[in-house]
């Protein structure tokens, strides 16, 4: 038996176990992630953040989805990881580097009268040519037509560290999220598979965002779709440049700079702590 001390939190909803891995005790850590986030038969969470040890940066995340599969990046995870490793000593500074699948990250802390009250990160540049995404077209797939279950979505595809594709709605409220989202997901013309983020805009500076998360399912909160999602706003001519993403509880503040890099700000909360026990 082996018993990992675990701190469930959550970003706007998206919640997630982090384990301090450091010292490298997890094995096949795929099916540990199925075992954990299991919300029925183990803690239950959309996804596992593992703390390991850096070559190239101050510490590594790495980011395991509910079905065992490993995403490059995670926005609202993110966010949970700095709280996380500044709360648990693992890093003495509120600005530093976290190395990711999809890149270094430059997360920072605000903090005041000694609680973190907002994290920010510095999620790097979009990419928008197909073969980044990748979509099996060529180009940019911007204000492109896309059907699902017969019904036709305007959409975006953008990768902010995954794959996603942004379909502008009338109304998020009125649309089976799952119905459509794991459909369009799987479509073939997304290799690699894709996120799915369903945007109602409201005016130039805020929007209403609904998540598939691939590999995850529905998520009340995706930071790295808000991201997107705002980049096809604008690639769309949508809203301006600095947007506040409404999502179920809460809103992330996105901004894409004139430096051409998405910087992204919002909350992080722990829920509990425990230890996990693996027969």
């Amino acid at each position: 038996m082996q018993v990992f001390e675990f701190t469930k939190m959550h970003g706007l909803g998206n919640d997630m176990i982090l384990i301090d891995d450091r010292a490298e005790r997890i094995q096949n850590i795929n099916a540990f992630a199925v075992r954990i986030l299991h919300r029925n038969t183990g803690i239950g969470a959309d996804s596992l953040l593992v703390v390991n040890n850096s070559d190239v940066a101050d510490i590594r995340m790495r980011i395991l989805n509910s079905d065992g599969s490993e995403a490059e990046m995670c926005g609202n995870g993110i966010r949970c990881f700095v709280k996380f490793a500044i709360e648990k000593g693992i890093i003495a500074s509120s600005d530093f580097t976290v190395e990711t699948l999809s890149g270094i990250k430059h997360p920072s802390a605000v903090i005041e009268n000694g609680e973190i009250t907002a994290i920010g990160v510095d999620m790097g540049e979009p990419k928008l040519d197909c073969m980044d995404i990748p979509v099996a077209a060529e180009g940019r797939f911007i204000d492109k037509t896309l059907f699902s279950h017969g019904k036709l979505f305007n959409v975006t595809s953008v990768n902010t560290g995954v794959p996603h594709t942004v379909a502008f709605v009338d109304d998020c409220d009125l649309l089976d999220v799952e119905y459509y989202g794991r459909d369009i997901e799987n479509s073939p013309i997304f290799p690699k598979r894709t996120n799915v983020d369903f945007v109602q805009v409201i005016d130039r500076e805020n929007i209403i965002m609904r998540a598939w998360e691939r590999g995850c399912g529905c998520t009340m909160c995706c930071g790295t779709g808000a991201c997107a999602s705002v980049a096809a706003c604008v690639l769309s001519g949508k809203t301006e440049r600095k947007v506040n993403v409404h999502v179920e509880i809460g809103t992330l503040l996105i901004e894409w700079r004139d430096d051409n890099r998405l910087y992204m700000t919002g909350p992080a909360e722990t829920v509990c702590e425990g230890k996990f026990f693996l027969y």
